[in-house]
């Protein structure tokens, strides 16, 4: 067996079904859950539509590189979304499809981290589980960004050691974040560039929460932007990560994209041909559709700046809480443990929050996880609305046990 299957953790979820265990909830409401980040508004009809249309694809075996149709409409929203230059994206080189970045930003890390040299692979933290997981399996240890409140829940890039960045073969990071629902900036992002040059590292960008945004007017900034804006045409040591899962509200769907460095992605492929993960003819002509389209997600990011805004009025009152620029999460500091917080919610209100600690690691005298839970808005808004109700409810009850 793979002797770092060992170091692996268990999954947040695992321990929150471990913290709830043997409570017997209130059975006079209706349990409500705000722990997991799938989408549950409905997906696009059109999309459906292709999958059945296609579905004679089943016939033939799909080929990694992908449709050169589906790597046409990714490189053309991508041109679009985030002001490249025109025709600085070649369909042929910087974009390959993959099956939902789960498992691209896992295999991401067995292609290009080298465990025979020491390697370190950085993070933020808290973080997306999976990070961890790639860099162990890969033979390599993490290291841990904290990021605070008072940091404005952003890594500080400029804190970390030379020695840090010197072991760094891969950076991953996340924007907007989760669970923050914090914004990197270009200028962040360029001067990770600069650091990745400097120190000879890749820069793995999970945007997979990039067209969740509150306002229209300020979509968050990607990696390849901030690279084509200090004449990084070739997008050198830069690669992102996109989805249909949160922006089109289709995790069942399996499709997400990874473009950038085209001698990277050249060998990324030639690991995911051996690993056999092609996307099938159907799905890609499905996505290809969705990538095209911008009116369900300008609806989809309507309807949770709906939640967000009526969540945010209810709780901002009883708890320490920003409404985030983009996402669609909140992310409350707790004024007990917040794995008591949680299990307690649970046990007086049937509402399901996802711990803090659970989403990060002890790192640098503390765990900015703790003292915080994850409000995972993709329920409907009625549903929304009566959890930051319960929220409430549950605080004052918090405050009349202090002052009993």
């Amino acid at each position: 067996m793979n002797r770092h299957l060992s170091r692996l953790q268990p999954y947040p979820f695992e321990k929150l079904a471990q913290l709830k265990q043997g409570i017997v909830p209130p059975n006079d409401r209706e349990h409500i859950s705000l722990s997991i980040g799938e989408p549950q508004h409905p997906t696009p009809h059109f999309i459906a539509e292709a999958l059945i249309t296609h579905a004679h694809g089943l016939s033939k075996y799909p080929t990694t590189k992908g449709l050169a149709e589906l790597r046409s409409a990714i490189a053309a929203w991508l041109t679009a979304r985030f002001a490249l230059p025109a025709a600085s994206l070649d369909p042929e080189r910087h974009v390959l499809p993959v099956n939902g970045t789960r498992e691209a930003l896992f295999a991401f890390a067995q292609c290009v981290v080298d465990g025979t040299r020491n390697p370190l692979v950085v993070m933020p933290n808290p973080f997306y589980q999976i990070y961890e997981g790639a860099a162990l399996l890969a033979g390599a240890e993490p290291y841990f960004l904290n990021t605070t409140r008072a940091g404005g829940y952003l890594p500080d890039f400029d804190a970390v050691p030379a020695a840090v960045w010197q072991r760094c073969q891969l950076l991953y990071v996340c924007s907007p974040g989760n669970p923050s629902g914090a914004v990197l900036s270009l200028a962040q992002y360029q001067r990770l560039i600069e650091l990745a040059e400097r120190h000879d590292f890749i820069i793995a960008s999970d945007e997979c929460y990039s067209e969740l945004y509150n306002d229209e007017a300020l979509p968050p900034p990607g990696l390849l932007q901030a690279a084509a804006g200090i004449g990084n045409h070739d997008f050198r040591r830069c690669v992102v990560f996109h989805s249909l899962s949160k922006r089109s509200n289709a995790p069942g769907l399996r499709s997400g994209f990874v473009a950038g460095d085209a001698e990277v992605l050249k060998s990324f492929l030639l690991y995911r041909t051996y690993h056999g993960c092609a996307m099938p003819v159907h799905v890609q002509l499905a996505s290809a559709l969705a990538w095209q389209d911008e009116s369900h997600v300008r609806a989809n990011r309507a309807a949770y700046r709906e939640k967000f805004s009526a969540v945010h009025a209810l709780l901002k009152e009883v708890l320490a809480v920003e409404l985030p620029p983009a996402g669609f999460y909140l992310w409350p500091q707790t004024p007990i443990a917040d794995t008591e917080f949680a299990r307690r919610l649970y046990a007086e209100e049937n509402l399901t929050l996802l711990p803090g600690s659970y989403l990060s690691r002890a790192a640098h005298g503390l765990n900015p996880g703790a003292h915080h839970v994850r409000l995972a808005l993709v329920a409907p808004l009625d549903e929304c609305v009566d959890a930051a109700l319960r929220i409430r409810r549950f605080v004052a009850s918090l405050k009349g046990e202090r002052h009993g």
